[in-house]
């Protein structure tokens, strides 16, 4: 009987291309089937004829499967999607791997990354600076991407937090992960999230220190925030000496060494035009001559036009030529015949900085004097640092500018630290800018762990789950310190937590000792632009990852063949 009934469905079915699969499920509605008549047995107590349950079954399996082949169909052969749990899961599954990645370089006692090109020559690249190894790799997860331009964008604006925005991404989206397989909603999560997200900056806004009105105090965070930044760096032997550099560059110090080969009063014209017109330039131009004294009249036509260039520069009255592209050997002569310092191949961005800082302009026409703004300067001169010589501009009118020459016994040694004294140099201007300054070493995620707690503890409802994973995040930036520096992370972490429930606490991670300590007596100082932006970064990160549902990969262009 059962098997009758199931031929009558099957027959009713129409012929589709899906011949394949309603074997297969013919085979498995035959199986329940006849559980269900063993189940029933003589008793009865069914009273829908089998063929009428087993015709809606199968029409409605095969309704389902009709629509996502055609809206398979919209896309081309070689699209693909991924929808539901499957999409968050991937998104999920590639944030977390990147925070994993990126996670054992955080805090002072972080480990490096050896990047290795698969280019020409296969350049080795040893660096522990977040933005640097993740825009190294190449990655296919588009979460993982999210949280690489999130990176970016975080060292682009302030220059440091540039480890800590990922790893506290990444650890928002695992705690959402717990939380989704709860049967939390993700627009839920994410408004628990938001609501800490704000709880938190208000408890860090009520801990910044502003001293911007005592030059002295103000000076003395600016030094603070330079030694926490490079402890985490190649330079942390030297710190002192470089934190003092790069404090002393930005809060705009001149230092000055005397040489010979220099020019006093220097009036200088910073220019952008071609120097080497000793040749025809027009390309695919052709001279015929029937003799070689025709060559000598167009050769010496060509200088007579270089001359009158030239003459044309001297006349502006400067003493100071400085041109972005080649100086021929003739034109050089009758600057160095007019007694005029003539310097070439000076790079573009160079260049816009000298015309800044000397208060000029660049010109690449010469005919009214009048109209070109010449930049001055008290002293050229040329200097020796090791075996190179360099040209050194001082007393020049915009005075901000400065110069730091860094040198190493390696190109791998001095890239790193040049990204690391570029990391403290980009921190102090935007402390200058804004100088609220907190203390460091977990203080501040801890700080903000305790206020989210208490919202947390106040919040009724699903959104309580998603606070307290916040929350629970914001621990894992100490615990990740404490890990990459071999301590005991759960112990310090339990202590932090009891010390952070005394009133006006000042305890952090103390990496040298391995205990806590007081981060002010310390001199453990972070900016307040820093924490800020890896808070409200990574949180937007997360919340663009969750609200998530379906990820469309689209076919890779075809070339047309226009033969």
């Amino acid at each position: 009987m059962i098997q009758k009934n199931c031929q009558t469905v099957l027959q009713s079915v129409p012929n589709t291309p899906q011949r394949r699969r309603r074997s297969e499920f013919s085979k498995r509605l035959f199986r329940f089937l006849f559980c269900c008549c063993c189940s029933v047995g003589n008793k009865q107590r069914s009273s829908i004829p089998i063929c009428v349950v087993s015709r809606n079954l199968y029409c409605s399996y095969f309704s389902k499967n009709l629509k996502s082949s055609q809206v398979e169909r919209i896309f081309k052969d070689e699209a693909s999607e991924e929808k539901g749990e499957r999409a968050r899961m991937s998104s999920f599954v590639g944030a977390v791997a990147i925070c994993d990645l990126i996670k054992t370089t955080l805090g002072p006692k972080g480990m490096d990354k050896i990047l290795q090109s698969t280019g020409r020559g296969r350049k080795v690249t040893v660096t522990n600076d977040g933005a640097t190894i993740l825009k190294s790799l190449h990655i296919d997860n588009p979460a993982a991407k999210v949280l690489i331009d999130i990176s970016k964008a975080q060292d682009d604006e302030v220059g440091d937090g540039t480890t800590s925005v990922v790893v506290l991404a990444g650890e928002l989206l695992r705690e959402a992960e717990k939380l989704v397989a709860m049967k939390i909603h993700p627009m839920t999560i994410i408004a628990g999230y938001r609501m800490a997200a704000e709880c938190a900056l208000k408890a860090l806004l009520k801990r910044v220190v502003d001293n911007k009105e005592d030059a002295e105090k103000f000076r003395s965070d600016l030094m603070k925030i330079a030694m926490t930044t490079l402890s985490s760096k190649i330079l942390s032997q030297d710190k002192d000496h470089f934190a003092k550099l790069a404090v002393d560059a930005v809060m705009r110090l001149k230092i000055g060494i005397g040489q010979p080969k220099r020019i006093e009063n220097a009036k200088i014209l910073v220019a952008n035009t071609a120097m080497d017109t000793d040749k025809v330039k027009i390309y695919g131009a052709r001279v015929r001559v029937d003799s070689m004294a025709k060559v000598a009249e167009i050769e010496a036509a060509e200088k007579d036009k270089m001359r009158e260039k030239v003459n044309k520069i001297i006349a502006h009255g400067i003493n100071c030529f400085i041109n972005r592209q080649l100086i021929y050997n003739f034109p050089e002569e009758l600057f160095a015949d007019a007694g005029i310092l003539a310097i070439e191949h000076a790079d573009f961005d160079g260049i816009e900085r000298l015309a800044l800082v000397t208060g000029g302009e660049i010109a690449s026409t010469f005919d009214n004097p009048e109209s070109v703004k010449l930049g001055h300067c008290k002293l050229i001169e040329e200097i020796m640092i090791g075996e190179d010589k360099l040209i050194h501009f001082s007393g020049v009118e915009m005075g901000q500018a400065c110069t730091i020459v860094l040198r190493g016994a390696s190109d791998h040694l001095l890239d790193e630290a040049e990204r690391s004294l570029h990391d403290a140099l980009c921190v102090l201007s935007q402390t200058v800018n804004d100088s609220r300054v907190l203390l460091g070493g977990g203080w501040p995620e801890m700080v903000m762990a305790r206020e989210v707690d208490v919202l947390a503890r106040k919040t009724p409802g699903k959104k309580s789950h998603a606070i307290e994973a916040f929350s629970r995040a914001l621990q894992a930036i100490p615990t990740i310190i404490a890990d990459n520096a071999g301590l005991d992370s759960a112990d310090l972490i339990s202590q932090l937590r009891a010390e952070h429930h005394k009133e006006e606490s000042n305890a952090g991670i103390d990496v040298i000792t391995g205990q806590v300590g007081d981060m002010a007596e310390l001199g453990i100082s972070e900016a307040f632009k820093v924490k800020q932006a890896v808070l409200l970064s990574a949180t937007e990160a997360a919340e663009m990852i969750l609200r998530v549902d379906e990820i469309i990969t689209c076919a890779p262009r075809k070339r047309e063949d226009r033969m």
